[in-house]
């Protein structure tokens, strides 16, 4: 079950790694709002040589 302690996790990462607006985070599909969280992890996780793994809420 997606929870909405969920969605406020992965609404405040990408506001904090992003810089959005909370209502454009929030309009965001499921999916594609996944695929964001994966990719915004992804890139921290190159800045950063000692982070075990994508960076993601959990």
């Amino acid at each position: 079950m997606y929870t909405a302690d969920r969605l406020w996790e992965e609404a405040v990462y990408l506001a904090y790694y992003l810089h959005w607006p909370l209502r454009d985070i929030l309009d965001l599909e499921h999916p594609v709002r996944a695929r964001v969280i994966e990719e915004v992890g992804r890139i921290h996780t190159g800045l950063d040589p000692d982070a075990a793994g994508p960076a993601r809420p959990r």
